[in-house]
């Protein structure tokens, strides 16, 4: 298997670290047949990927064997933002398209426990690769090599293309930049998931202001449901995102 280098380019707060911490433990708490789990947002620059590959990290630190999957075949950041490689990589569209077997495309990372599949180069038809029946078959023979599967899918509120992954997985959090996105457009972004027929697990509260968590917490309990503070990120329970 190819290896590939992880880069810490974010210098989190002890509390944002507790953040994901306990992000890793609500997922843990989903139940056992809770495997694969795709991982989207409402809009661009959200935090997605980050949180993604955060969410991956914390999770091979439990000793879980984690696949991350960058499904976002249209505007992927992971390789440039994430590695140091100046090499061509091979990822999901080259698997999907049959240019490339599985070997081709997934490598071991310096983090234990945690292995990627990159997205690859831009497909003319992203849509129709994620849709298709070899991804489904992909998913379903993966999954028993590993405790968990996350798929970073493109923003739902953009493109449908997370809608069409859901249908393959267990379940779904929903990333949410605090103050930027509307109480009604997370609303539909959530309906948009379950239409799938996927488990909306939750969504993490991006970017909460720190010095601002009295007034986020009365404003987001209002708005969003329960949720507890950890610094500037949060999980908010799905069913208290709903429509009004």
């Amino acid at each position: 298997m190819k290896k590939i280098n992880i880069l810490e380019r974010n210098k989190f707060t002890y509390s944002i670290r507790e953040a994901f911490k306990t992000l890793r433990t609500n997922l843990l708490f989903s139940g056992s047949d809770v495997k694969t789990i795709l991982l989207t947002s409402c809009l661009s620059n959200e935090g997605k990927s980050t949180v993604s590959l955060e969410l991956a990290k914390s999770l091979a630190a439990a000793s879980k064997k984690v696949l991350l999957i960058d499904a976002d075949l249209r505007k992927s950041v992971f390789v440039t933002r994430y590695t140091d490689t100046t090499e061509s990589i091979l990822g999901l569209s080259e698997l999907l398209s049959a240019q490339a077997k599985l070997e081709d495309v997934l490598y071991e990372t310096n983090v234990d426990n945690l292995h990627v599949i990159f997205a690859g180069a831009v497909p003319p038809n992203p849509v129709e690769l994620l849709g298709s029946r070899q991804f489904d078959d992909f998913l379903h023979d993966i999954r028993d090599s590993y405790d968990y599967v996350l798929i970073d899918v493109s923003p739902l509120g953009l493109v449908i293309d997370a809608s069409v992954v859901s249908s393959y997985c267990d379940g779904a959090v929903l990333i949410i930049a605090a103050n930027e996105i509307s109480y009604k457009f997370a609303a539909d972004v959530k309906g948009q998931l379950e239409k799938g027929n996927c488990k909306v697990l939750g969504a993490v509260l991006n970017r909460v202001p720190v010095k601002s968590s009295g007034r986020y917490g009365r404003y987001y309990g209002q708005k969003y449901g329960r949720y507890g503070t950890y610094g500037n990120m949060n999980f908010v329970e799905s069913n208290d995102i709903h429509n009004s």
